[in-house]
């Protein structure tokens, strides 16, 4: 075989696959959306009162998660589409030193928690992300979030886990139902930026 053609590929083949992902991430949405529409606006209810009060949102989670939390925090200090001020959001995953600090001493189980327990207030929100509703950290983080009269909105996936169970009356499960990660977090990164728009639009009005 020539050296050439030892990595040959079949584009058509390659297209189909990309094409595939668009169309299980299309009905992943569609599924989804009748049931999260409300539960997103109740979540961002809870976001905008937060605000409104000088509170602030702290937002946790591992991997892509983690990438989505620090997502929404920069979403809310910086801008959205608008021009705005600031607003008061923390992403509990980028503080290496803390982080290891915590982990060494500790447990990784307590990265977030131990930070919701110093930082955290009453009226505050947690935004917990994770895909499989069984990241321990995160569990930890909404009992953490709990004890300090916080209101949890959990980015959820597959049968919510173990963090669902966790959740009470004033928090808000946000659960993408389905078995592929890839498919939840594409979700999740819709649900963020719908959160970020109500909290705008509720903020400055029609835009």
């Amino acid at each position: 075989m020539a050296k050439d053609n030892l990595f040959a590929v079949d584009n058509s083949a390659l297209a189909a696959r990309v094409k595939n992902h668009f169309q299980e991430s299309a009905r992943t949405l569609n599924d989804c959306v009748d049931e999260l529409a409300p539960l997103i606006t109740q979540a961002a209810g809870h976001m905008i009162q937060a605000l409104l009060s000088d509170r602030k949102i702290l937002a946790c989670g591992n991997g892509g998660s983690a990438a989505d939390a620090q997502h929404f925090s920069a979403e809310l200090l910086n801008r959205f589409e608008r021009e705005r001020p600031g607003l008061p959001g923390i992403a509990l995953t980028t503080d290496t030193s803390t982080l290891t600090a915590i982990a060494n001493d500790y447990h990784f189980d307590d990265i977030f928690s131990k930070q919701i327990r110093a930082l955290g207030q009453p009226g505050d929100v947690l935004l917990g992300i994770t895909t499989s509703g069984n990241s321990r950290n995160v569990l930890h983080a909404i009992e953490a979030a709990h004890e300090r009269g916080m209101v949890c909105v959990l980015l959820n996936g597959r049968t919510g886990g173990e963090a669902s169970a966790l959740l009470t009356g004033g928090d808000v499960d946000l659960c993408v139902r389905g078995p592929s990660t890839a498919r939840i977090q594409e979700v999740h990164g819709l649900v963020i930026h719908c959160l970020c728009d109500l909290i705008d639009y509720q903020l400055l009005g029609q835009g």
